[in-house]
């Protein structure tokens, strides 16, 4: 991973390395870019440039670095995908949240601005995550993973959350859906956009499963949404 900063830990235990993008201008605000199971690799690191070619600086935080620092996946090859749902069980979602919220103050300073977060897959369950626990702005979460067992705490969800909902994910079942929508759609801070046949995945940046045209209606909300809550 191509570490573009480096952010100490809340608690004291160390530092993570974390990919850098800057905008070519006085940046808008910050985007702070959280991984899925697959580590900061080259899908998340051209999501940070594409956010600096908006005008954000942005951040993706090696949240796997407690694990195995600078661990780079690819979805497409087999064990690898396996390699990252292993991960997935050895991974710290509340240290997770901490070194994102350690991600957000870095972002806060480098941008002097507001700072909101986009994730995907375990990202996207981490924004969620983030909405209710800390400080961001905004936040929006792709495909995110277990939200029904998540939504006590949607009352700690006090700045705007967009979550996208791929109708034939096969790591978000229809029942988790439904309590998705039941939990959430009467919530003033949330909106939920449903993509009807996608799987999981679907606005990878590249691989086997991207879908380009529902990538690109969900990254176009995404831009709007910052646009509007960040600057």
């Amino acid at each position: 991973m191509m570490a573009g900063t480096t952010i100490q830990s809340l608690d004291g235990s160390g530092s993570f390395a974390a990919y850098r993008a800057d905008p070519t201008g006085e940046p808008r605000g910050a985007i702070v870019v959280i991984q899925e199971v697959f580590g900061v690799n080259p899908g998340i690191r051209r999501k940070c440039d594409h956010w600096a070619s908006k005008g954000y600086v942005a951040l993706a935080p090696d949240l796997f670095w407690r694990i195995e620092p600078g661990i780079e996946l690819d979805p497409d090859i087999p064990d690898q995908l396996q390699r990252g749902l292993e991960l997935f069980g050895q991974f710290d979602q509340t240290k997770g949240i901490e070194d994102i919220e350690a991600t957000i103050r870095a972002a806060r300073s480098a941008s002097e601005g507001k700072v909101g977060v986009v994730g995907y897959c375990l990202g996207g369950r981490l924004a969620y995550m983030t909405a209710a626990r800390t400080d961001s702005d905004a936040s929006v979460g792709y495909y995110a993973v277990g939200v029904d067992g998540l939504l006590g705490e949607k009352h700690g969800i006090a700045r705007p959350l967009m979550l996208h909902i791929a109708g034939d994910d096969g790591f978000v079942p229809k029942d988790v859906q439904a309590a998705m929508h039941e939990g959430l759609d009467d919530h003033p801070r949330v909106t939920l956009h449903d993509y009807p046949g996608e799987d999981h995945g679907f606005a990878a940046e590249m691989g086997k499963r991207r879908s380009g045209a529902a990538a690109q209606l969900a990254d176009s909300r995404t831009e709007a949404f910052f646009a509007e809550h960040i600057g």
